[in-house]
C-alpha cells in the first residue's frame, strides 16, 4: 500500500510537472512575442529619430534615447532567449529525473507484489498432497517443507541393488518388471554412488505404457540388464556351489540313471542363474543342489 500511495504522489507530481512545463512553454512564447515587439517598435523609432536628426529635426537628446532605447532592447531579447533554453533544458531535465524516479517505483511496486505474492504457500508442480504437516497458527520458515506432493502424471522406480553391481550399473541400462503378466519396460536414469548397508540406489523411469492405478510406496520385482542381451548357457543357483566352488559339478547321462563329476568355468551371474562358459552343452542335467552327502566321488550311481 505504501509503494502504491508513493508511485500514485510520483505519478501525480509529473503529471503536474507536464503541466507546468505547458504552460511555461506557453508564457515563454507570448515573451517572445512581446520582446520581438518592442524591438520593432524600439527599431522603426530609432531609424525614423536617426533621419530627422540628420536633418535637424530633432533634438540630439531624443535621438540618442531612441538609439539607446534599440540597443538596450536587443540585449533584453538575447537574456530573454538564454532564459528560455535554461528553461527548457532545466525542465527536461526535471521530467526526465521524475521519469526515472516513476519507473524504479513501478519496479518496486512490482517486487512488492511478489513477496506479498510469495507469502502464499504454492506446489512447485500440479499434484495430490498426500501429506500436510501443518497447524494453524505455526510459523513456517522460507523452503520449509509442509507436504509431501504426488506427482500423478509421471513416476520413477527406486531400486537398491547389491554394491557388487556398483560398477556395472551405469545410466541408460534397461530394466523391467512383471505386473498381472504384463511386462513394463523401464530405463536407469540416475545412480547414486553412496553405498550404505552394501546397496547402493538408483532412479529407473518407465520408457513405455506404466501400469494402471500405481500408487506411491509400492513394491516391483524389477530385472535389471547389466549388458546386452545374448544367448547362454545357465543353470540354477544352488546348494553345489558351496561345495564346489562353482569349479565342477555332477551332470547326469542320458538315462538319468548316473551323475559324472565335470569341471566348468562359471561367468556371470544374477540372482538366479550362473552362466556356464566351458564344460556343459544345451539340454544337460546336471545336480545343484548340496553335494555334502556325496563325499569326494567322481561318479554317483542312482538306484
Amino acid at each position: 500500500m505504501n509503494s502504491e500511495s508513493s508511485m500514485a504522489y510520483q505519478s501525480n507530481e509529473l503529471r503536474n510537472t507536464q503541466i507546468r512545463m505547458e504552460q511555461q512553454q506557453i508564457n515563454n512564447r507570448r515573451s517572445k512575442i512581446e520582446v520581438d515587439l518592442l524591438i520593432t517598435q524600439a527599431e522603426r523609432k530609432y531609424k525614423q529619430y536617426e533621419t530627422l536628426f540628420k536633418e535637424d529635426l530633432v533634438a540630439k537628446e531624443e535621438y540618442l534615447r531612441a538609439k539607446e532605447d534599440y540597443e538596450l532592447s536587443l540585449k533584453q531579447k538575447e537574456l530573454t532567449y538564454q532564459q528560455f533554453v535554461q528553461d527548457s533544458i532545466f525542465r527536461s531535465n526535471q521530467k526526465q529525473t521524475m521519469d526515472e524516479s516513476l519507473t524504479n517505483m513501478r519496479q518496486n511496486l512490482i517486487m512488492a507484489k511478489r513477496r506479498l505474492e510469495n507469502l502464499n504457500v504454492k506446489a512447485p508442480a500440479d499434484g495430490q498432497l498426500g501429506l500436510l504437516d501443518a497447524e494453524i497458527g505455526q510459523s513456517i520458515s522460507r523452503g520449509q517443507r509442509l507436504g509431501l506432493l504426488h506427482i500423478l502424471t509421471d513416476f520413477k522406480i527406486k531400486a537398491l541393488p547389491d554394491e557388487h553391481y556398483i560398477d556395472r550399473v551405469k545410466r541408460e541400462l534397461n530394466a523391467s518388471f512383471d505386473r498381472n503378466g504384463v511386462d513394463y519396460s523401464l530405463k536407469v536414469r540416475k545412480v547414486y554412488p553412496e553405498v550404505r548397508d552394501g546397496q547402493f540406489e538408483i532412479d529407473m523411469v518407465f520408457t513405455g505404457q506404466k501400469p494402471e492405478n500405481i500408487r506411491t510406496g509400492q513394491t516391483y520385482h524389477t530385472k535389471l540388464e547389466l549388458g546386452q542381451s545374448e544367448e547362454a548357457i545357465l543353470i540354477s543357483k544352488g546348494g553345489f556351489f558351496q561345495s564346489t566352488g562353482g569349479q565342477w559339478v555332477y551332470v547326469l547321462n542320458e538315462n538319468e540313471t548316473e551323475a559324472e563329476k565335470r569341471s566348468i568355468r562359471i561367468g556371470k551371474q544374477n540372482p538366479q542363474y550362473y552362466e556356464v562358459l566351458e564344460g556343459l552343452k544345451a539340454g544337460e542335467k546336471v545336480i545343484t543342489s548340496s553335494y555334502d552327502l556325496f563325499g569326494d566321488n567322481d561318479k554317483i550311481v542312482f538306484k
